[in-house]
């Protein structure tokens, strides 16, 4: 993915291809060499986290992940559905579950991908200060990257306990190139941006193709595709 925050994370919204590079917009670029050593000599584990509402979870949310699994050195990324997002009160939300197995299934060829329930089988609103906590109980000796939409990580002054959120992971913001915040006002060593090419594809327009009978193939996986078909989602 949580985008979200994991409260605003229809995260990385990015479409497939492209060559990767790094933003320059405020925020520091990818870590090097000797923060990063080779996965090999490290002590500690390094685990990306990606939280979303992933209704559907699409290609771009793939992507996204593997480009910064791959730029930042990290071990494995979480894919973490979220409960209930405080910025989405007030849209028709699927199921939980069904968005849990959607993400079980898009990720299970890659075996440095991972799907968690914390967030759903807490329960309530999802805040990502409950669910970084969580993740440091099950994940005990790593480091955590927080992977989001850019517009989302320029938000964060709304999310819950912000001023505490920073000591917890390194936020990377996913990012269409040539993408700035405006006015960030985000500690550079504790944020950087990451520009994934043409990020086009959106979780809202899958929805609404799906509703409007237009197909959905390519830009979400197969097996989701046909995931929603068998349970009718999206569709009025």
């Amino acid at each position: 993915m949580s985008v979200q925050e994991s409260d605003r994370n229809e995260t990385a919204e990015a479409e497939p291809g492209g060559n990767t590079t790094e933003a320059t917009a405020g925020v520091t670029a990818a870590p090097t060499s000797p923060q990063h050593p080779p996965r090999a000599l490290r002590r500690r584990r390094v685990i990306g986290i990606m939280g979303g509402t992933f209704d559907p979870i699409h290609h771009g949310h793939l992507v996204a992940a593997s480009e910064v699994m791959d730029v930042y050195g990290l071990d494995q990324v979480v894919f973490v559905p979220t409960a209930m997002q405080p910025f989405k009160a007030g849209r028709r939300v699927t199921s939980a579950e069904h968005r849990y197995l959607m993400t079980v299934i898009a990720t299970a060829s890659n075996p440095r991908f991972a799907v968690s329930r914390v967030d759903i089988d807490r329960g309530g609103t999802t805040f990502t200060i409950d669910t970084l906590a969580d993740l440091s109980r099950e994940y005990p000796d790593s480091d955590f990257y927080f992977i989001t939409g850019a517009d989302a990580l320029a938000q964060i002054a709304q999310w819950k306990d912000s001023d505490t959120l920073f000591e917890q992971a390194h936020f990377i913001g996913v990012t269409r190139p040539g993408h700035n915040l405006s006015d960030p006002g985000l500690p550079h060593e504790s944020v950087s941006l990451l520009e994934v090419p043409a990020m086009a594809i959106s979780s809202t327009d899958c929805r609404s193709r799906v509703e409007e009978g237009k197909p959905v193939w390519y830009l979400v996986p197969d097996g989701v595709v046909q995931y929603i078909n068998k349970y009718g989602l999206y569709r009025s």
